[in-house]
């Protein structure tokens, strides 16, 4: 048996391929599909079937355009409702080739729809081998019971996902081995191990959700404190029902001068800067979203962008502009208007406004903060990381929540932002300057480098 993981850092995203007897399955695709198509081809085997376990909400899925490019079928919970020729699947029900066989649990309480695949190798041992757990149990963490809207209330999912755990995957053998769809970063679970795989033993000892405890305990733990999930989430789980477009349909971006950029600047096209938060903080078009390509990038302008929103994208290069492209494809932000051509030099060449962000180190913060009048200092991290430790006199609004809460903060008092190494402080400060903020710093290295410094 072929078996291969692929992760998307900066979606913290993880696919599969299985292959045998010159057939493959993938379970989780990405939207760009490429990497399966050429590695079936170094492997000499024939993508037939196309399995998603659920329908994913935080990035648009590749079911479509594999299925497109190969003839495979799709297969998806049999209450997944998807709009398009699928393959519904039920409890029991398989898929087999060569020497795999490939058996369906439903294991519902991330979503109503929810499957898990338990993949045998009948050339190594009729007993189970591994489980694909896509969202529902992810390494030390499960996945989140809140994310499919009015549909069903996040109590009664998590009770289906207490049974789920508890009468499904974990009546499988200590030795299975365990792969979800997600890694740590991802807001499909709450605090999600940086490891890539696990096994069932592991997960019955360490994973805090699964420890003994009546159901009535489960469901209040996983209803409890959920951090807020982003507004592209329910649009991309319902892309995901009706079918993605196919992204070669989509034109590549439009090469624009500077004054063509500035044009449609003053139109209402948000200008997204791709580059990293150091060259952003150098120069950069005033008004401008800092969302770095290095990364959780496709997440974030998800988060921070709207669908309808016209983008024209600032990068280091072309590959950097279609990099970018691809990313935002992958959470269905397709409304990408074009580039500026020669980048943020040729907007310096043609005489056009420059905005900076004062970029400082941790121990210069420690410096102004002992001064008479210091500067305010802002924390985007997330609540948990809020919690477990952050700077005496700073304040905390999450940054998916901080194009809404700003309007309340003094415009005109300085403000130092700063997030656990700097990457989301920067997209915070520029949120901060489109919405007037006349007085932003970036703490560089942000919460790692104080606590490095700070005793």
């Amino acid at each position: 048996m072929y078996f291969n993981q692929y992760y998307l850092g900066c979606l913290a995203h993880a696919s599969y391929m299985i292959g045998s007897g010159g057939e493959a399955a993938v379970v989780d695709p990405q939207r760009d599909v490429e990497i399966y198509l050429e590695e079936a081809r170094r492997q000499n085997l024939s993508i037939k079937h196309v399995i998603e376990t659920h329908l994913h909400a935080d990035f648009v899925s590749g079911h479509g355009e594999l299925a497109s490019r190969t003839g495979a079928k799709i297969y998806f919970g049999a209450k997944a409702g998807a709009k398009f020729e699928h393959v519904p699947v039920r409890e029991g029900d398989e898929i087999r080739f060569g020497s795999v066989i490939l058996r369906f649990l439903e294991t519902p309480g991330h979503t109503p729809e929810s499957i898990s695949v338990v993949v045998i190798d009948r050339d190594q041992s009729e007993e189970p081998e591994a489980v694909l757990t896509g969202d529902a149990l992810f390494i030390g963490d499960v996945g989140r019971p809140d994310l499919v809207g009015s549909k069903m209330s996040a109590a009664d999912l998590a009770g289906l996902l207490y049974e789920s755990l508890h009468e499904k995957l974990l009546k499988l053998p200590d030795h299975v081995k365990v792969y979800p769809a997600h890694g740590a970063g991802s807001l499909c679970g709450r605090n999600i191990s940086s490891e890539r795989s696990s096994t069932i033993g592991q997960e019955r000892r360490f994973n805090y959700a699964l420890r003994n405890m009546p159901r009535e305990e489960f469901v209040r733990m996983m209803t409890v404190d959920l951090p807020e999930a982003p507004p592209y989430f329910n649009r991309d789980a319902e892309i995901n029902r009706s079918g993605p477009p196919l992204l070669g349909q989509s034109p590549s971006p439009t090469p624009l001068s500077p004054q063509e950029v500035e044009r449609k600047r003053n139109e209402g096209f948000a200008i997204l800067d791709t580059r990293a938060a150091a060259q952003f903080g150098t120069s950069h078009i005033p008004g401008s979203l800092n969302i770095g390509l290095s990364g959780q990038f496709a997440s974030w302008a998800g988060a921070l962008l709207g669908a309808a929103t016209p983008v024209i994208l600032v990068a280091e290069d072309e590959e950097s502009v279609r990099e970018a492209r691809t990313r935002l494809a992958r959470v269905g932000l397709e409304n990408v208007a074009g580039y500026l051509a020669g980048g943020i030099l040729e907007w310096d060449r043609a005489g056009l406004p420059l905005a900076s962000v004062e970029q400082i180190s941790a121990e210069e913060l420690r410096d102004r903060l002992a001064e008479p009048d210091p500067p305010r200092v802002l924390d985007v991290r997330r609540p948990l990381e809020w919690q477990v430790g952050h700077i005496a006199t700073a304040f905390h609004i999450p940054l998916h929540e901080l194009p809404q809460k700003a309007a309340a903060l003094d415009k005109e008092a300085g403000v130092a932002v700063i997030c656990a190494g700097g990457y989301r402080s920067s997209i915070g400060t520029s949120i901060l300057e489109r919405l007037g903020f006349r007085h932003v710093t970036n703490i560089m290295g942000g919460m790692a480098a104080w606590s490095s410094i700070k005793d």
